[in-house]
This record gives structure tokens, sequence and C-alpha cells, in this order.
């Protein structure tokens, strides 16, 4: 049996452009894994993890990518996940089924929105950290400043290992403040690491830094404050001891630095990985046993072991759809899958034999027989969905899924020849199962297939995909926003239905109110039954439920999705013959249209969290421009020669704002966006919309 507490799982994560995909790069070149280095907007080919032409072509990573490393005698599965908030999903599933993670923070930028977002999907999974502060040779380069910004922004104890040798392009080392060596990366690809002693002019500032570090770390053990008291010197392999177990608790995340394209600081980061990041043995994963059901109908919690001889439990937590059959991506958290066995779906209750089994380095593979458990490989040809559990034996289990965002920004599409058509249902199809925050449905009225997804990049990067993979030219229509209606004033309603037109009839009466709950609700529909004395039987409440539940898809304002409602059902009658579960359904659909038309509806409409970095000249220009667009300037921050703006802003205004931006920094300026909440939209605004969407309404009716 191999030795699991050797094993690590990384996610390597960080905001667009903070080097996540070079510093995997030279991660690989350093475990001896490549043998050359590439550059992610190099003319030699793009980063071996970013192995699609569109992610060397944009310089960014659009889907994670998986690899398997070795590092003096322990073996590290590493993911490289994208920057970009319109790929999210990618690193939320990574994280998902990830041990450790590294996050990567700019020494320019330092904590960004985006750095915020994946420690808000670490916290969620519960994942453990190390932060590496990379491109320490730029220009403005402040890791004091970052480090700060981790305490205040991320909300967690940073403690840093190591001070920086030198500033901006004078980087040329660090000092380790564990072992107190001054480390240098020497070699054509800074592949020699040499330790000497520390310069002169730099022992008191190691030496304060590292009285700062024992002090924050004595915090987590009796025995370390003790011997500080006494003044005595901690042995080495304590001070790693307490890190490691104050890290995996999640109480302090440790931080390095370097410059992964100067080829600094990489080695010294890979045996943080190995020393302080959990094994699979130092995680708790908690499951559901399906074979033992509570009274609300969930299965038992079940803590999972890493023991190969247990019944198999491994999650498939992302999909690929080939020109050979699924790729299936799993991680196993116990038991092994074995080549050719046939195991069970938790979720369709159906088995599925395991054909082929392959490890896989970017877009390389290699075929394996068996896997064990903590393993991270891809299978072929199984049908199943992102977030399946797979079990072996008798064994009736199911992890937690993975958390899906909604989508904000809708697109109709549509093939521009006849012959396209079949082609882009398979494309559709197939981008539809990989991705979960990819949506595709039919618009009932103009019979438009329409597709959602987080942004405008998003679903710009899937229409190049249909053109390049799959041959199809598709006219796009205009981005459309996904509005949502919500009630405001509380409604009593008093509703019977009643057909008697020969035959057997129809009757159903409900009388009860409808409660607006505010734009902050938690759940968009809620249902209250406060019936007594068998007014209604109790078999015609779900019905009327489902007859709600289809009047909130359309709100009466322009078609868009009803939320923040409660329905409560208080009285009612029924009728001994013509009363059905039919009858109070439409009872229901119809009390809820008519209600909904007096409930005074406001539009609610997405919010998004802008952040922009550009040269400070331009800083009251971009302000006065995000304010013209209903924008709220939540801050600005002052770095050299830049300025980075936090904004709210709605995401009806921020179509084309990357040539707006563009053209008012000249071409200095950039961004990043993300969905924050839905919020109320000014009764002008509001005003405006519904007319819009009242006259193309009619223009399709009358084309019709």
């Amino acid at each position: 049996m191999k030795d699991l507490s050797k094993l690590r799982n990384i996610g390597i994560s960080a905001h667009i452009d903070s080097g996540k995909t070079t510093l995997t790069e030279r991660i690989l070149y350093y475990s001896g894994r490549i043998h050359k280095t590439r550059e992610v907007k190099g003319d030699d080919g793009g980063a071996t993890m970013d192995f699609m032409d569109l992610e060397r072509e944009r310089g960014i990573t659009i889907q994670s990518a998986c690899t398997r490393v070795e590092w003096n005698g322990h073996p590290i599965n590493v993911i490289d996940t994208p920057g970009h908030v319109d790929f999210t999903v990618e690193v939320e599933r990574s994280l998902r089924v990830l041990d450790g993670a590294v996050l990567v923070l700019c020494a320019v930028g330092g904590v960004q929105s985006q750095s915020l977002t994946v420690d808000r999907q670490m916290k969620r999974y519960g994942v453990p950290r190390i932060a590496f502060i990379n491109k320490m040779d730029r220009t403005g380069a402040n890791p004091k400043k970052v480090i700060k910004q981790i305490e205040e922004k991320l909300g967690v104890t940073p403690v840093p290992l190591q001070i920086a040798i030198g500033a901006e392009m004078n980087f040329v080392g660090v000092v380790d403040l564990l072992s107190m060596d001054a480390v240098y990366f020497e070699g054509e690809k800074g592949e020699t690491v040499v330790r000497k002693p520390i310069p002169d002019d730099l022992v008191d500032e190691a030496q304060e830094a590292r009285t700062h570090m024992l002090e924050a770390l004595s915090l987590f053990d009796d025995d370390l404050m003790v011997a500080l008291l006494e003044e005595q010197e901690p042995e080495l392999a304590d001070l790693q001891r307490i890190i490691r177990q104050a890290t995996l608790s999640q109480e302090i995340t440790p931080v390095l630095m370097g410059t992964a394209y100067r080829n600094c600081g990489v080695q010294e980061l890979l045996d943080a990985v190995v020393e302080y990041l959990p094994s699979p043995l130092d995680r708790h994963v908690m499951a559901q046993d399906l074979d033992n059901l509570d009274e609300e109908g969930k299965g038992t919690p079940i803590e999972l072991k890493p023991d190969e001889n247990a019944p198999l439990v491994t999650m498939a937590f992302k999909t690929v759809l080939e020109q050979f059959g699924q790729l299936t991506f799993c991680r196993i958290y116990q038991g092994e899958i074995r080549k050719g066995e046939s195991y069970n779906n938790a979720r369709t209750g159906k088995k599925t034999r395991f054909g082929r089994l392959l490890r896989m380095h970017a877009n390389d593979r290699e075929e394996i027989d068996s896997a064990g458990p903590g393993d991270i490989i891809a299978i072929v040809g199984v049908d199943c969905a992102s977030g399946d559990t797979f079990c072996g034996g008798n064994a009736n289990i199911a992890l937690e899924n993975i958390f899906v965002p909604e989508a904000v920004l809708r697109l109709s599409v549509e093939p521009m020849t006849r012959e396209g058509s079949d082609r882009l249902g398979k494309a559709l199809e197939r981008f539809r199962r990989e991705d979960p925050t990819f949506r595709v449905f039919t618009d009932p009225e103009t019979n438009q297939t329409v597709i959602a997804g987080m942004g405008q990049l998003h679903l710009e990067v899937y229409i190049e995909r249909m053109k390049r993979e799959y041959n199809v030219e598709v006219l796009v229509g205009e981005p459309k926003v996904a509005y949502r209606e919500m009630p405001t004033k509380q409604v009593e309603f008093n509703y019977k239905h009643k057909k008697q037109t020969g035959g057997s009839g129809q009757y159903a009466h409900m009388v009860g109110k409808l409660v607006p709950l505010g734009e902050d609700a938690e759940a968009p529909f809620v249902f209250t039954n406060k019936v007594t004395q068998g007014r209604i039987p109790k078999e015609y409440i779900p019905p009327i439920e489902q007859g709600l539940r289809l009047c909130m898809d359309k709100g009466p304002l322009c078609e868009c999705e009803v939320v923040g409602a409660e329905w409560v059902i208080e009285d009612g009658s029924y009728h001994e013959v013509d009363s059905s579960e039919m009858a109070f359904k439409i009872a229901g659909q119809g009390c809820g249209r008519e209600t909904l038309k007096k409930a005074g509806m406001a539009l609610l409409e997405p919010i998004m969290k802008l952040e922009i970095e550009a040269p400070d000249e331009f800083q009251g220009a971009i302000c006065g421009h995000v304010s013209s667009k209903r924008g709220m300037i939540v801050s600005t921050e002052a770095q050299i020669n830049a300025c980075v703006i936090l904004a709210e802003v709605p995401l009806a205004e921020m179509f084309d704002y990357a040539n707006e931006l563009r053209s008012m920094t000249q071409g200095k300026g950039q961004f990043s966006m993300e969905f924050l909440k839905y919020r109320q939209v000014p009764k002008n605004v509001q005003e405006e919309v519904v007319e819009r969407r009242r006259k193309e309404k009619e223009e399709r009716m009358a084309m019709a």
C-alpha cells in the first residue's frame, strides 16, 4: 500500500494575471515533469497547462487543468485554475475536491476582487492554504502591504516565513526565517538553490521578522510560549510542526514570496506545500449515507476513511465531452477504482462500468489499471454529470454537491445556415453538460435558442468554441440582462375556480395572502400552509403549491422570474365531487397571476462588483464615468503611479465597457467584474425596461 501521508492534492488559485499558470509551469519544470519552460504569452506554443488554442491566443486560463508531479518523494496532484470570474465554477469544483491550495497574490496588486472570491470558496470547503506573493521583481512590489491586506481583507492571520532580499528589479532571493539562511536561486533557470549567511544589512530586519513570526506561532502552542518566555531557541522541527497544525486548522496562512517568471522562490514554495499542506489522511470528509435517512429525507452523516480496502466512494467533479466519449475527472475519497469494474451512481441508482482509467498531465494522458484513495484521475466513456458520486460494493453514499452560482447574462444564438443547426445542437449539449454555469433554453415566445452564463467573456468564449470546434457560424442576439420581479405590497386573496359545463366539474377555493420578502430574501419562493380543521383536504395542498410555483416563472411586468414572495394559505373550501388535484393546481396558478398584478411589482437587476486598475491620472474620469452608469464607488486605493477603484454597477450598463475603459485610459486601464447581488431598479429605469420589453413582444407578434 502506498504511503498516503506523502500525497498532496493542491490547487493554484488567484485573481486574473497574478501568475498562476507561470507558477504551475515552474513547478512542472523543477519537479522534472517538463524539461523546458514555456511562457503564457510566448511564441513557443504557450504554457503546458493552457493547452486549448483559445487559452494560448488570449493568454488566459479558461479550463482547469490537472497534472501530477513528484517533489522529494511526495506525489503532488496539481490543478491550475482560471483567474477570470466568468470561469469561477472551474475554481469552485476544483476546490471542492482538493485538500489544500496555494493562493497566489500579486506583489503590486495585492488582494484583488477575485482573490476575495477565491478566498470565500476556500473557506466554503474548508481548504487550508499557503499564500505566495508573486511578481516580487515588479516596480511597486510591496510585500508588507500585501501581508497587511491578507489580514484586513481576507480576515485570516498571515504568518510570513520569509523576507525579501532586495526589492523590485533588485529582488534576488529570500531570507528563510525558520532556518535563518539567505536563499538564492542560481543557474540559468534558477534550478540551483543556494543557502548562504544573511547579508549584514538584513540581519536586524530578519531577526525582528523572526521574533514577530515566533510570537504569532506561540499563540497556537503553549510549549513554544514557555520556550520564548524562558528565552530558549526553539527547534526547527517543532516550528514546522506548529505551522503545519495551525495551517491545517486554518488558524494561520503561511506567507512565502518570489517571482515565478524570474525563477525565484518556487522550490521553497514546493517545500512548504509538502511540509504544511494536508494529505488525504489529514482531511475529515463527511458524506450522507442514503440507506439511513432522517426525518427530512436526508442521509445520515458519515465520515469517509481514506482506506483502499473500504467500499469505493468517488466524486465526478468535472466532465469534458470528447470525440470518443465523455472524459470524467474523479477524486477518490475511499476505496479503490479498478479498470473494468462496475460501480453504482448514487444519484441515478444505475451501475456503470469503468472501462479506461487515465492519469492526466494537462492534455496528455497515461493509462492506469487502478487508483486508490486521494487520487485524482479521469475515466473515459462514463455517462454522468458533475457532482455525481460513484460507490462500490453495497455502499449507497452521496457527497455534498458543488455550489453553482446563478447565470446573469443571456444571448440568443441561431445558426447562419440550416446545415449548422445539428452541429449547434451538439455543441450546446456538450457545453451544457461540461459547465454547470452555462444554461441553454428555448424562449417559448420567439422559439429562439437562448444561452445564459456568468458574463460577456464566458459567452464569447463558448461562441468562439462553436466556430472552431464545430464549424458553426452563429448569429448572436443582443445581450439581455436576467432581470427579476419582486412584489412590494402585501395582498390578500380570495380565489374561487369553478367550472361546471357538463360532465365532471372543477371546484377549488382558496383564501390567504401574498407577503413580500424583500430583495435580500434567502429563498425566492416560500409556501406556508395555515389551513386548519380540514377546510381544504391535505392531498389538495401540494397541487396549490405547484400551481403557485408555475405563476412565479413569468411576472406581470415583463415576464421575468418572480422572487421574494411568501404565499400563505389560510382558508378555503372544496366540493365532494367536483374538487380534484388538477382543479386546485389550476386555481393556484390563476390565483397567483391575479394576485401578482396587484402586488406593486418591482424590477430587480443584477449588480456587479467592479474593480478597475488604471494610472492615477485617469482616476477622476473613471469615477465620473462609473457614476454616469448608475454606479456607486465603494473605495479608491492609491498605488505607485496607479489607482484601484472598487465600485458596484448595474450589469445593464456594462456592455462594451472594455472598449470604453480602453479609450478613456489610452489602453492602460484594466478591469474585472463579478456578480454581487440583485437590487431594485430605479422607477424611471423600470418604466424604460418594461416599455422596451413590451415593444419587443409586439414586434415578435407582428412578425409571427
